[in-house]
């Protein structure tokens, strides 16, 4: 069995960790390098990623879900629908009252109120993986008496059609949902796997290294989009990154990728201003020539920032930006009267 601290199962944090590193690092690359106009070193590597990145995180989100599933409605659509609810109304409200002075002088204010309502619609930014979870959640319940692999071959087929209609929600659904489904129907298959990584670390680093070469050469002859490698590679992407963080909860090292991971979507929730910050002071400033340098620098300031922030405002009263308060739940009070973003 994994090992665990504070009823918590470490691999999955260091999973966490790694992909909301590699989330918030391609946002950060990709800024920079557009407001640069030259690509960097880093760029090699977010284009390495990004076959597996996100459909890691949608993995490892149904992984537990199982536990929940078959439970009341009310206590369902409490842990799963209106938690997710809760971060991103109070989080795209956030992030509007920033930008607001930029829409409106793009456009007017009746703009930024139109935007606003849209993006209960549309998702708005990086809030678009919030949004999805409870979606997908809500879909795995409605269809659990389903057979499941005629889900999953169903969600494997929306994947490879590479459906493109504009709209977010539709798009990353039939992109993304054959992952979480695969989370939470073979949980059992990828706790084996982490097992099995942490008892024969050798094999398992030999079949990483098999990985990575699959992977970059697909990506780089410009095949990993393709109908069929692009699943091919999501899965075997998203199994590497499992076998990677597994060595890492063995091995007991980067407590802090860990802690990142404990609290991913503290991260995502609030990594966008640090980030947008620092790209641009940077290269105002430019002490720093290297794109790929810059882009590293704002990846780790984007990722650092909001757990400070986490930690700064926890048992304050502005814990609310990442806890949920009981005035918003649904269940009875236990002995928190707030709920973790996670």
């Amino acid at each position: 069995m994994s090992a665990s601290y504070r009823g918590r199962v470490d691999w999955v944090d260091y999973a966490k960790g790694i992909c909301i590193v590699m989330v918030v690092m391609m946002h950060s690359t990709l800024g920079v390098e557009k407001a640069a106009g030259e690509n960097g070193w880093l760029n090699h590597f977010i284009e390495f990623a990004r076959p597996f990145r996100m459909p890691d995180f949608f993995l490892i989100s149904g992984l537990f879900l199982s536990r929940v599933i078959g439970r009341d409605w009310r206590t369902f659509l409490d842990r799963r629908v209106l938690h997710f609810v809760y971060f991103y109304a109070l989080w795209v409200t956030i992030q509007f009252a920033i930008r607001a002075p930029g829409i409106a002088h793009e456009a007017d204010w009746n703009g930024v109120v139109r935007e606003y309502l849209l993006a209960y619609i549309e998702p708005f930014g990086t809030l678009w993986f919030i949004y999805l979870l409870p979606i997908f959640a809500l879909t795995t319940r409605l269809t659990r008496f389903v057979p499941p692999l005629a889900v999953f071959l169903a969600a494997a087929v929306l994947e490879s059609l590479k459906i493109h209609t504009g709209w977010t929600v539709i798009d990353e659904f039939c992109s993304r949902y054959v992952y979480f489904f695969a989370g939470y129907w073979l949980a059992s298959y990828v706790f084996t796997l982490a097992s099995g990584v942490q008892a024969r670390p050798k094999l398992a680093l030999a079949g990483l290294m098999a990985w990575a070469l699959i992977d970059g050469a697909l990506v780089f002859k410009g095949y990993s989009t393709l109908p069929g490698i692009s699943l091919f590679l999501g899965g075997i992407g998203a199994l590497a990154v499992v076998s990677i963080a597994a060595l890492l909860a063995k091995a007991r090292s980067f407590d802090a990728l860990r802690f990142a991971g404990e609290n991913s979507i503290v991260v995502y929730l609030a990594f966008f201003l640090p980030m947008a910050v620092t790209r641009t002071l940077m290269l105002k400033l430019g002490f720093i020539h290297d794109v790929g340098t810059v882009s590293a620098l704002v990846t780790a300031v984007a990722t650092v920032t909001p757990l400070l922030l986490f930690l700064l405002v926890r048992g304050t009263w502005a814990n609310f930006l990442f806890e949920r308060p009981q005035a918003f739940r649904l269940e009875a009070p236990r002995r928190r009267t707030l709920q973790p973003a996670e």
